[in-house]
């Protein structure tokens, strides 16, 4: 069988792996079940799950190979499903974030490695990043599908969008027993070989540039995710519309991800204008601004600019992982993936806790909590957006 096969899948193997029905309510579902804080802490052990095994993760991909991983991975997501459909207690939802971190930890980095190597063994690695935006356009029309059908579940019964995710990592799963392993060129003698790639991957100019942009750019991204929303419920509250609050979270979550396609099919036109640092730091800025607003006003009117929450993601993260590909050895590419989604998501989650402590223990979170939280964010990004940009003037960010 050949490997272009792969090339074939990955797409819908991304299009089944998003469809996260629960991801418009799951901090109403934490909340209404506990408590406001505990749903942050909740969000914090998911991302303490996927840290525990991403590095792991990662090498076992390198050594055992992409296939067996993202079964692992799709497998995890489902028990995860399982879990929070019947579970009913603090616990059990920990559990089953910390599978939900494994599944995140199985697929981070594998999924793109596989994508590159079956291009490369095909001949076609030039086009990596058109490849890596048409699966990206898969991966935001999933998640714009799902978020408004998975609001409107939540209607009829809670936990009726996690039961509709797990079917959907089952659909994953067997995908992915279709795949075809790709070969690669792994060193031969010992494994301090493959330590010394990683090493000199990690000193590596552009790479730690990237590094760090994508380590503060996760962490970016998931704010509107964690803090949307009980924004979006206080402010409709102060409406007397907060019984609707999954509806309208759900339709602001498949609005925001179909703005993100629409986005993504400019964005290499973009990206060759204006170039690869330029549109990488306009990104991180639009996610550093997007946090400002949610903190400046509890109007309902800055719901709309929840909209652009994923647009960023779309001029970046293609390119970026196009940048790295080519600088990674076939034996540490997922091992080097994992380590960079390591470091951004304990970064994060060690910022939730320090967040979650700054939350009161209502039953919902006020706009005062998020503004608190929010402006600190803001300060941080902003250091950091400017330290970039002075690096970047230094950095040979495009490929040669």
């Amino acid at each position: 069988m050949s490997v272009a096969r792969n090339i074939t899948l990955y797409p819908w193997i991304k299009f089944c792996q998003n469809l996260i029905f629960w991801q418009a309510v799951w901090f109403l579902f934490f909340q209404t079940e506990l408590s406001a804080a505990d749903a942050i802490v909740l969000y914090a052990i998911y991302d303490i799950g996927t840290t525990v095994l991403e590095v792991p993760s990662g090498y076992l991909s390198d050594r055992l190979g992409r296939r067996i991983t993202l079964l692992v991975s799709a497998l995890s997501g489902l028990i995860a499903c399982l879990l929070l459909v019947t579970g009913d207690s603090f616990a059990a939802f920990a559990v089953a974030q910390m599978f939900f971190g494994a599944s995140a930890a199985f697929a981070s980095g594998t999924d793109t490695a596989l994508l590159y190597e079956s291009l490369v063994a095909q001949g076609r690695a030039a086009e990596v990043e058109a490849q890596e935006l048409r699966a990206w356009r898969f991966t935001f029309t999933a998640l714009a599908l799902s978020a408004v059908t998975g609001g409107m579940m939540s209607l009829w019964w809670p936990a009726l969008p996690f039961l509709a995710a797990g079917l959907a990592f089952l659909a994953m799963f067997a995908l992915c027993l279709r795949l075809v392993e790709p070969s690669r060129r792994l060193p031969s003698g010992p494994e301090v070989l493959r330590s010394a790639s990683l090493r000199a991957a990690l000193v590596h100019p552009v790479l730690i540039w990237l590094f760090v942009l994508s380590v503060l750019m996760y962490g970016y991204s998931h704010l509107p995710f964690v803090f949307g929303q009980p924004f979006i419920l206080e402010a409709l509250d102060r409406a007397g519309l907060a019984a609707e609050a999954p509806v309208v979270s759900g339709a602001v979550s498949s609005v925001m991800m179909l703005v993100s396609v629409a986005a993504s099919l400019i964005a290499l036109r973009l990206r060759r204008r204006i170039g690869l640092a330029t549109i990488l730091l306009l990104a991180f800025a639009m996610q550093i601004g997007l946090a400002g607003v949610l903190a400046a006003t509890g109007s309902a009117i800055a719901i709309a600019f929840l909209l652009l929450r994923m647009v960023p993601d779309s001029l970046s993260r293609p390119f970026i992982l196009a940048r790295i590909q080519p600088l990674l050895g076939d034996a540490t590419r997922a091992t080097y993936l994992s380590l960079q989604s390591l470091v951004g998501r304990l970064l994060f989650a060690g910022s939730l806790f320090l967040a979650s402590g700054l939350a009161d223990d209502a039953d919902t979170m006020s706009h005062t909590d998020i503004r608190q939280i929010l402006v600190a964010y803001v300060v941080v990004g902003l250091v950091a957006l400017l330290a970039l940009g002075i690096a970047a003037r230094r950095l040979p960010l495009e490929a040669r």
